[in-house]
């Protein structure tokens, strides 16, 4: 298996991992009796466990390297994937859910670096199509789940049968990661990153721009299928397939991001996303009707796509340690996906749904004038000619 199929892989199978869980909660919420106070508070679990562990990722991975560190931290969340259906007692589940969000965490820090090393090797943009594998693997494991669920499959059954799938696939994948020190990781004599690696002066101009692309996802993914019943007055499926739009329109996107990036460099990409997403949410504030609405949403999953790993790339170039950058991004973004959706909703029933969406199209419009800061330094990776000569990307 080439260096790219295997972390092509190890992003699928991490989505996978989220996929499947997210399609038994409502099986965990009826098995330990939990009412929506008490399930809201377990879900807060997962990602305040991430935001902890992440920090500690770069260290993880310098200590050991990012191919080992990988390996290694997925496997631990494949098989925590099977505990939260196993939780005896909601104070069983918050623990476990804590420790699934510490490898969620740490094992995304540790394989985007990996991701960073690889393109840098390669000289070509692969971090688009890697997070449109992720997408993959999540759609793919969450149709599975949900079959699992129609059909009155015991979540205990249907979790422990898929981590061991997913243990045994990503185990096969881990074996084709390129090697720590094969090519253009840290240098030897590099300093160590910090034991708690926070966003450093020269990661936060990239992580404002990522803060902004996953505020206005977390935001419209959250709230597409509400948007779209309150204010278009659209039909329960209707306003369900708003939310499945956008998602597929992003997974698509990213699947076929790195030729745009090559076509275009990054800093026009970034321009191009976001005149579409501004576009797009310009179409769901006027929106009356839920074509206009779906296709506004659609036009947001387009555009701030591959904003992402654009910017997990830049930063994983920007720093001596590629994981000490994306972990000081990785840090910045959890935040705007946590705090999007409860801001969304506070602008919504103060003001209004509309008014909500206005203020994330000012989100995506900021994001746009901030394009420059994820133009390649020296250091990121070049674009390949046909005959496999190194030659300078564009803007």
């Amino acid at each position: 298996m080439s260096h790219h199929r295997a972390i092509a892989t190890v992003f699928a199978v991490h989505g996978a991992i989220a996929g499947t869980l997210s399609t038994r909660i409502p099986w965990i919420q009826d098995h330990l009796a939990l009412d929506p106070g008490t399930l809201g508070l377990a879900l807060l679990c997962p990602p305040i466990g991430a935001f902890i562990g992440m920090p500690m990722a770069g260290r993880v991975a310098y200590r050991f390297g990012s191919r080992a560190a990988t390996r290694v931290l997925l496997a631990m969340w494949c098989v925590t994937l099977t505990l939260p259906a196993l939780a005896p007692s909601p104070v069983w589940l918050f623990a476990v859910f804590f420790v699934s969000g510490v490898g969620a965490g740490m094992s995304d820090i540790t394989m985007n670096a990996h991701a960073v090393v690889l393109e840098r090797r390669l000289g070509r943009s692969i971090m688009s199509g890697l997070h449109g594998m992720w997408a993959v693997g999540s759609l793919a494991a969450g149709g599975v789940g949900t079959l699992a669920a129609q059909a009155g499959v015991d979540a205990r059954i249907h979790l422990g049968v898929a981590a061991a799938v997913l243990l045994v696939v990503h185990g096969l994948a881990g074996r084709g990661l390129l090697r720590d020190g094969e090519a253009g990781g840290a240098a030897p004599d590099a300093p160590a990153p910090r034991r708690f690696a926070l966003p450093s002066r020269a990661i936060l101009p990239l992580g404002l721009v990522g803060f902004c692309a996953v505020f206005a996802e977390g935001a419209s993914a959250n709230w597409a299928a509400v948007y779209l019943t309150h204010v278009t007055d659209a039909g329960p499926g209707v306003a369900a397939a708003g939310y499945t739009v956008l998602m597929l329109c992003m997974a698509g996107t990213r699947l076929m991001g790195d030729r745009v990036i090559r076509l275009l460099g990054p800093v026009t990409t970034v321009r191009a996303g976001g005149i579409v997403a501004a576009l797009g949410g310009v179409a769901v504030v006027t929106a009356r009707t839920p074509a206009l609405g779906m296709a506004g949403f659609a036009l947001i999953g387009l555009g701030v796509a591959v904003v992402m790993p654009l910017v997990l790339a830049a930063a994983g170039n920007a720093v001596t340690n590629a994981s000490e950058g994306v972990t000081g991004v990785a840090t910045i973004t959890y935040m705007s996906g946590m705090i999007a959706p409860p801001v969304t909703g506070w602008l919504a029933g103060t003001l209004s749904y509309p008014a909500a969406f206005t203020v994330i199209t000012g989100v995506v419009v900021a994001m746009t004038l901030l394009a420059r800061v994820v133009r390649p330094s020296g250091g990121t990776p070049r674009q390949l000619s046909a005959g496999g000569t190194l030659v300078g990307t564009r803007d």
